[in-house]
């Protein structure tokens, strides 16, 4: 199993490898170079699988989301 991925932020192109949390989904992701606030693609269960160069643990090992969620919350605040 991969654990890091590589984030690259669609509104400004910076790109951050992360280690993936293996213990829960990551829904928000904030962009180290333009401040935004990245969400999950809708269908998609977190900011690895979205913008992520791999996907993460739980879809790596069976194909499924981190929570088996249609949608992820919404962004606080």
């Amino acid at each position: 199993m991969i654990l890091e991925s590589t984030i690259t932020c669609p509104h400004c192109g910076t790109a951050r490898t992360e280690t993936m949390p293996t213990d829960a989904c990551q829904y928000f992701y904030d962009c180290t170079g333009c401040g935004t606030l990245l969400r999950p693609k809708q269908g998609d269960c977190c900011v690895f699988c979205s913008y992520g160069t791999v996907p993460c643990p739980p879809v790596q090992v069976d194909g499924k989301g981190c929570c088996h969620a249609e949608d992820p919350p919404p962004a606080a605040g």
